[in-house]
């Protein structure tokens, strides 16, 4: 959250009030940072009840922030700024790299439930989230269907906060990051929380863990061949979220409670994966910032840089 008005400067870089102050001290963990953090109740033993209660039977969120392909930068207006040809080969490999996770290669390696894609409101993001919505190759793919959500402009690119280091800010950073903050800081609100908590019944709640292999009559004429099925896990679910640059590196930040002014020290490459885990605890953890792993050493690109000398 900002301070309160204040015409002081911080360091003599910014406005006071545009700094961050956690709501408890660094590196202190706010357990009930999303809202959703269970009441307490009335004795430890209860207390301790419910912890196992929702450990056991919670779901466990996770969200894939996908950075949008290269893309022309020579223009200003946003339909023109469309991507590279090297970005549409980006954004393809992508796809195939998501399309393998959502459909699994076998029981240890198993599917995903991804249950939306997506994508803020710029032409670029929309163009590469369509292109990786395309090489995804779930034509016939048997599992849940993945749902495509309208284009956000909550996540469209911005200044989410200040950075340090860095300069005095000029008065006009400062009244862009007073309009851009309290956008990008709703979206963060909006899809960073822990999935709600399952109605589950005590005789569920006590089944062992399901398994992830189903079985399935090949032929209504030949019952007795079967075969396998793989399921994804229902106590894990997936989001993907194809944005920008300086809005995945606040959602870092945020979402591991580190201060936001940190986030021009990270980097992300052009549709690289930054991932992250809710458990139902409340408690986050990032898998991968920035990964690039599924690009060849020829498609690696931070805007206009190519390769790494640079």
């Amino acid at each position: 959250m900002w301070g309160e008005e204040d015409d002081g400067l911080f360091h003599g870089l910014f406005p006071r009030r545009q700094l961050w102050r956690p709501h408890l001290e660094y590196p202190l963990w706010h357990a009930d940072w999303d809202g959703r953090q269970p009441l307490p109740v009335e004795n430890m033993d209860n207390m301790m009840r419910l912890d196992r209660q929702i450990r056991k039977n919670g779901v466990t969120k996770h969200i894939i922030l996908i950075r949008h392909g290269q893309y022309d930068e020579t223009y200003k207006e946003d339909e023109k700024r469309l991507l590279t040809p090297l970005g549409r080969e980006q954004a393809a490999m992508t796809g195939k790299r998501l399309g393998q996770l959502i459909r699994g290669v076998n029981e240890e390696f198993g599917p995903c439930k991804v249950k939306v894609v997506r994508v803020s409101n710029l032409a670029r993001a929309k163009e590469t989230a369509d292109i990786i919505f395309d090489n995804m190759d779930l034509d016939n793919f048997d599992g849940d269907m993945v749902e495509r959500a309208d284009p956000d402009p909550l996540l469209n690119e911005g200044r989410p906060c200040h950075h340090i280091p860095g300069g005095k800010a000029r008065p006009s950073v400062v009244e862009r990051t007073d309009e851009h903050h309290p956008r990008i800081e709703e979206a963060f609100n909006k899809y960073f929380h822990r999935a709600p908590m399952p109605e589950i019944p005590p005789a569920a709640a006590e089944s062992k863990k399901e398994s992830i292999i189903a079985t399935a009559s090949t032929d209504d004429s030949n019952e007795g061949v079967k075969e396998q099925k793989l399921v994804a896990d229902p106590k894990h679910e997936f989001e993907v979220i194809v944005c920008h640059a300086n809005v995945i590196r606040y959602f870092f930040c945020r979402a591991l409670q580190l201060p936001p002014e940190a986030w021009l020290r990270l980097c992300t490459f052009n549709c690289s994966l930054t991932y992250f885990t809710i458990r139902p605890t409340g408690t986050v953890s990032c898998r991968m910032l920035g990964d690039i792993g599924h690009l060849p050493h020829e498609m690696c690109t931070f805007s206009m840089h190519t390769g790494f000398n640079w």
